[in-house]
């Protein structure tokens, strides 16, 4: 009888846009948490549900594992397990009833467990771990095995006696080194390369190297980690990075921080043990414009083998961005974006349309920046209220109808802004059809100066054009329709 079957509740293929991408990452907060148990000699394995397509795959395994607890950890360092998407959610309710058919004590860790932990209790989940798990998940396992009191464990709610017990919550983890390594040998590596081979990109795997953001941005949610930062040593990191080479033949890697190099010294440091070891990785992050632009910041990054910075730098309005409280300036976007240019490091950007207050000028300044700027890429959402903020607080009468996106690509604006659901989708589309379209302009103006440096992907750049030009064209006169009837 194995002691506890690990699972989480993300299913790529739930996720049309995400699994269109072929780039999915393994669960990284279920190893390490999987890793921590395993290490107080409880039995493990893990049922990674990412590339599977129903959670009725989970039933056999129940059966022939027998486990005594099944725990749907899910991965925090995941963006997408914030959205508390509700494709995910009713996932999760199936493999909680199938594992209480099984005779499995169930207990859930997620951002959406953590804010809406009543609906997990009264689907039969028999535990909550609210926020940052691991610590809590030993004690609340060790303490049901001893029979011990429930009491005092910091982070858990629970029914008792038909009434929901609510624990304190727990104080987040400190000393991030005392965790052992995720349990990357858990997760079948071979099905992922596979499926990142169709995507054409180098098989890369996520490391997290912190966890929490001290910074306040209104609209951004920190249910698992919380607004403090605490950081893994440089050291910890470069073993791990030395691990998934020696068992995997892995050299690029996704660092999944919510801001990547916030502590002093560290990104110095870890280029400094990079060489020591002799490790040349390449690797890409997220991280804020007004961060990049400290110190050598850009220069130790790049030397450390960065390629690609994804940028919070959701609008060219500054009206929009102090709104947000989001601390930054668009005159840091601008400065920031030509400095990574020309250390060849690739720049996209992270846009969000729809903020409250947000009209015509502000859209346009955004799409200007965007065309002038010529970043590699861009993701666009619109404005998402996620429980926890002052975002959602200010919006929550308006969210009674639906409070939750179906999956990443749903485009509900659920509150009510200065135009439609319709329109922020061609708005969506609109500006990624007119990115597409300056990259072509740009590629043939370049083919024009110096024919001797075209090659394949400037050509199938510019033979795009036939197509963008015409949609965006069309889609711009369906957006000034869309805006007069909002």
């Amino acid at each position: 009888m194995l002691d506890i079957l690990f699972s989480h509740s993300y299913y790529y293929r739930l996720d049309p846009k995400q699994w269109k991408n072929k780039t999915p990452f393994p669960p990284l907060g279920t190893l390490y948490a999987a890793a921590l148990l395993r290490k107080n000699s409880f039995s493990t394995e893990l049922f990674d549900t990412n590339l599977l397509d129903s959670p009725e795959t989970i039933i056999p395994v129940l059966q022939e594992k027998k486990p005594k607890y099944l725990v749907i950890y899910d991965d925090g360092f995941n963006y997408l397990t914030k959205m508390c998407l509700t494709n995910m959610r009713e996932a999760c309710f199936e493999m909680i009833g199938m594992g209480k058919q099984n005779n499995c004590i169930v207990i859930v860790n997620s951002s959406d467990a953590t804010d809406h932990y009543e609906k997990y209790l009264n689907v039969g989940a028999d535990f909550v771990i609210q926020g940052e798990g691991e610590i809590t998940l030993l004690e609340l396992i060790n303490a049901l095995e001893n029979n011990t009191s429930l009491n005092k464990i910091d982070g858990i709610v629970f029914k008792k006696d038909n009434e929901i017990q609510k624990n304190k919550s727990r104080a987040v983890l400190q000393n991030l080194d005392e965790l052992p390594l995720p349990a990357w040998d858990l997760v079948n590596m071979d099905e992922y390369r596979k499926i990142w081979k169709q995507s054409r990109q180098e098989f890369t795997l996520n490391i997290a190297t912190t966890r929490g953001c001290p910074y306040k941005c209104n609209w951004c949610a920190k249910p698992i980690y919380g607004n403090r930062y605490n950081a893994h040593s440089p050291e910890y990191i470069v073993n791990e990075i030395k691990y998934l080479r020696k068992q995997f033949n892995v050299s690029r890697y996704w660092m999944c921080d919510d801001i990547f190099g916030l502590k002093p010294n560290w990104v110095q440091d870890f280029n400094t043990l990079l060489k020591k070891n002799k490790l040349r990785i390449y690797y890409y992050i997220q991280s804020r414009v007004d961060l990049l632009l400290k110190e050598d910041a850009i220069d130790c990054l790049a030397e450390s083998g960065l390629e690609e910075v994804w940028i919070g730098a959701e609008s060219a309005s500054q009206k929009i961005l102090d709104a947000m409280d989001k601390g930054t300036t668009v005159e840091q976007i601008y400065k920031t974006t030509r400095l990574l240019q020309q250390k060849n490091v690739r720049v996209a950007f992270f846009l969000q349309f729809g903020y409250p207050g947000e009209d015509q000028n502000d859209i346009q300044k955004t799409i200007a920046m965007v065309k002038e700027l010529q970043p590699d890429n861009i993701g666009i959402s619109v404005s998402y209220p996620l429980p926890g903020t002052p975002f959602y607080d200010k919006v929550k009468e308006d969210l009674k109808i639906k409070a939750n996106w179906t999956d990443s690509d749903d485009f509900d604006i659920m509150f009510k802004g200065s135009y439609n659901t319709e329109y922020y989708r061609k708005l969506q589309r609109f500006v990624h059809k007119e990115f597409r379209k300056t990259q072509g302009l740009n590629a043939l103006k370049g083919i024009l100066k110096k024919p001797q440096l075209s090659d394949v992907q400037k050509i199938k750049t510019i033979a795009k054009l036939l197509y963008y030009i015409p949609s965006s064209f069309i889609d711009k006169i369906r957006l000034n329709q869309l805006k007069n009837e909002s």
